[in-house]
């Protein structure tokens, strides 16, 4: 397809973007052109917006960021198979080798040669996207795409979460932002006893109710530590999912950990995080999982069927949609934390 698209470019080394017209990408015979119909903003997005020191030493102005999106195909490649125009769908940010030993093994979303959709590469904040074909996952018809938009970031969510055994375990969500907010939803229907959830910022703690946490904590108010052992009868909780990042929150999910428990991180902390390993981890006997991406593609397929059995709502969590052109607005409300799930819509 030839012509012009509207695109956000991350234009320079330093805070913010632009709107700018663009040539629609050409595909190669391996991929499919999408004409994106929502595209929603990640944590991700936010630290390249704000020019951090992690977006510093990893991406390279200018280019099109933005990797949460659902679309509708447009033209497929000679050699495609696997979708055809007018499909609607999403895609796994992730693009791999299938090469290296861990891909060979089953185990892709660690890919030592893998390239992220709107970080290495151009991304999605765009009228229009090409990707490789086999990275699409293909989207009921009747999914709106807004939540279609988010179902690569639950995915995030339900990997953290379902790593191990949740049923009738106490669960404890350490950041309430977009994904931490889906992984409460998300320990609710896998069975959790307890959720309980943790934020500065009460917005987000009462979308955390609605999502299904049976505990909120404003770690700012109260000790989340003190507050945690007197929920769990003095033991801890048995499974930490730490989204926040900040080294004092991962202190204190180490420390609210019962013996023997499982702490799943994955958050990107912008900095080195001091732990006590002695006796936060190895006195304690505790499981240290570092968890990145979704499974290829099993954490879809568990995506789809919670959202599609209506366990897990997830528009209760969209709580602003704006044009592409206004996307300004939408960054500015992420790094306020004044809302839940922010879409864009080219």
């Amino acid at each position: 397809m030839e012509g012009k698209m509207k695109a956000i470019i991350k234009h320079h080394r330093d805070k913010g973007a632009k709107l700018k017209m663009v040539d629609i990408p050409q595909i190669k015979k391996d991929e499919a052109l999408i004409k994106v119909k929502a595209t929603s903003i990640c944590g991700t997005d936010v630290h390249i917006y704000a020019w951090d020191e992690w977006s510093a030493s990893r991406v390279h102005p200018p280019y099109i960021f933005g990797h949460e999106f659902a679309g509708e195909v447009v033209e497929v490649g000679a050699e495609v198979t696997n979708v055809k125009i007018g499909d609607s769908v999403s895609a796994e940010t992730h693009i791999v080798c299938g090469e290296c030993p861990q891909c060979l093994t089953g185990n892709a979303h660690i890919c030592r040669n893998t390239k992220i959709i709107g970080v290495d590469i151009d991304g999605c904040f765009a009228e229009y996207v090409a990707l490789p074909a086999k990275n699409l996952w293909v989207n009921d018809p009747d999914l709106p795409m807004a939540v279609g938009s988010v179902q690569e970031p639950m995915g995030n969510a339900v990997h953290t979460i379902l790593a191990g055994d949740v049923a009738g375990r106490t669960v404890a969500v350490i950041g309430c932002g977009p994904i931490g907010l889906m992984a409460v939803g998300v320990a609710k229907a896998a069975g959790a006893s307890q959720v309980i959830a943790y934020d500065l910022n009460e917005y987000r703690l009462n979308l955390a109710k609605e999502m299904g946490a049976t505990t909120t904590v404003n770690s700012k108010e109260q000790d989340p530590v003190e507050v945690t052992m007197r929920l769990t009868d003095g033991n801890g909780v048995e499974v930490v999912c730490e989204m926040s990042g900040h080294p004092a929150a991962i202190d204190q999910g180490f420390k609210m950990l019962t013996n023997g428990g499982r702490m799943s991180i994955l958050s990107l902390p912008v900095k080195p995080v001091e732990v006590d390993i002695t006796n936060d981890i190895v006195f304690k006997g505790i499981t240290v999982q570092g968890i990145t991406g979704r499974k290829m593609f099993e954490t879809w397929r568990q995506v789809a069927g919670l959202l599609g059995s209506g366990q897990v709502d997830v528009e209760k969590m969209i709580t602003h949609e704006f044009p592409l052109e206004d996307f300004e607005k939408g960054f500015e409300l992420m790094l306020q934390g004044k809302c839940g799930k922010v879409v864009l819509k080219p």
